[in-house]
């Protein structure tokens, strides 16, 4: 038991009163009650913590008691929600743990002391605990030693941690990569000697620890401790080919396929969406299958590499559990980004309806690095930002000059051609040749028979 060397960071008042509330009235019933885990590490880092979680000796059942509003959200673990104003602060009772045979959860749990409950958790930064009333932190592990040598080291025998939990490797390398820690060597070792095991956890939880690891500003490190900890490639054992692939060196000077995908990632803001980063890791993952050399040209060749990484991707995607959303969007920037090469000679109506697709914003962000990252050359990325510029006092796609209906009451047949010819008055409407209805009427006129095939009649 110790004091905190540095002084507590207040956090956010509303969050922090409500938290501070709760552990006030535990501890007016008689019952020992203090912030653990993670706000404790965040507020000795001077960072206001997002949430507040509280150990206490109270059963469940006399946390329940003590609060009006409250959900059981793992009352089995001693793990109580309580509802104040709009905030939930997880309320769990010292505890420690039973056998653990799934590699996530225990069979069961011996309700106990803060120094048994702390003896149980992951890393020793994660294990401390603080009295907001008395003002007193609480380290019966060495947390607030490693948090002052900026160190990530399992509690007590890291194998035995990481066999209780397979979830802790990805939690190791997110903590590593979001605090800028070191991985204790003896902690490292057991995650590279168990990387394997990683497949007990559930395809969800995998996903979430992956996506912050690499969300994280420092995503760099993170894919680096990925690789060496041997987690990348059970996760993501397609991009391992990617590693030797070797590309044309007039368009990619800087190296492999792996080279570039890790340069790519380093050129990002540090704000980035989940669909914008997984279209860097992923835009080139078809590159290794696709693989040819042209003796003729001498040369390098990925033929057809986009279209068959977007099929990759989805594959990815689906065996992770990401969103329809999110697959959806990371699949049209992998699919699309080698269309970025011919956009300074698309017809005007293509390049507003390239333009226009909701994903252009994070495929624009894959076209600027993976530029910088090669060869170089920005000139299509100015292109498009300056045609944005220019487009934009008016909307990309305007509302349509004509419809279907106008069609049938101009005597053409519902078919085939009708979407060919609304497609070119769209055409020649965004090209500004077409400005009105009554042109666009007499453009059909003239020219919408020529669209439907000799074996239709023209009119009805």
């Amino acid at each position: 038991m110790s004091q905190p060397d540095a002084p507590v960071t207040p956090p956010k008042p509303d969050i922090e009163r409500i938290a501070r509330g709760i552990v006030s009235r535990l501890q007016k019933a008689g019952h020992t009650a203090l912030y653990a885990g993670g706000c404790v590490r965040d507020m000795l880092r001077q960072i206001p913590p997002h949430d507040y979680d509280v150990a206490t000796s109270a059963r469940p059942e006399q946390v329940q008691a003590l609060f009006s509003r409250t959900i059981s959200v793992g009352a089995q673990f001693g793990v109580i929600s309580v509802l104040e104003n709009g905030v939930e602060v997880q309320v769990a009772t010292f505890r420690s743990d039973g056998d653990y045979v799934d590699g996530r959860h225990p069979v069961s749990v011996c309700f106990s002391s803060a120094e048994e409950d702390a003896k149980r958790r992951d890393f020793t930064i994660n294990g401390l605990f603080f009295d907001p009333i008395s003002g007193k932190l609480l380290d019966y592990v060495g947390g607030q030693a490693d948090l002052k040598s900026s160190v990530l080291r399992a509690i007590g025998d890291p194998e035995a941690r990481i066999a209780e939990d397979r979830l802790r490797m990805l939690r190791a390398v997110r903590f590593a990569t979001v605090l800028g820690f070191e991985i204790d060597a003896a902690t490292w070792a057991a995650v590279q000697k168990h990387a394997a095991s990683i497949h007990e956890v559930s395809a969800e939880r995998i996903r979430e620890e992956f996506l912050k690891t690499l969300l994280s500003p420092n995503r760099v490190r993170g894919l680096d401790l990925l690789d060496e900890s041997g987690l990348l490639r059970e996760i993501v054992p397609e991009m391992e080919a990617l590693k030797g692939c070797e590309q044309p060196p007039q368009f990619h000077p800087e190296g492999d396929v792996w080279v570039h995908t890790r340069l790519m990632l380093s050129l990002l803001p540090p704000e980035v969406s989940p669909p914008l980063l997984l279209s860097v890791l992923f835009h080139d993952i078809a590159k290794p299958a696709t693989y040819s050399f042209d003796p003729a040209e001498g040369r390098i060749r990925f033929s057809g590499h986009e279209k068959l990484g977007a099929t990759m991707t989805e594959a990815i995607l689906l065996r992770l559990r990401f969103s329809r959303k999110d697959i959806d969007a990371t699949v049209e920037a992998v699919a699309n980004h080698m269309a970025f090469k011919d956009v300074q000679k698309m017809r005007v109506s293509r390049l507003k309806r390239f333009l226009a697709r909701p994903t252009i914003a994070d495929e624009l962000a894959l076209h600027r690095v993976d530029c910088a990252s090669s060869n170089g050359d920005l000139s299509n990325y100015t292109f498009l930002n300056n045609k944005l510029e220019e487009f934009s006092q008016a909307p990309l796609i305007p509302p349509p000059l004509l419809t279907g209906r106008d069609l049938l009451e101009l005597g053409f047949r519902a078919g085939p051609a009708f979407k060919l010819i609304l497609e070119e008055i769209q055409s020649r409407q965004l090209e500004g040749s077409l400005s009105s209805r009554e042109a666009a009427l007499e453009w059909v006129r003239d020219n919408g028979p020529a669209f439907v095939p000799e074996t239709e009649p023209k009119t009805s």
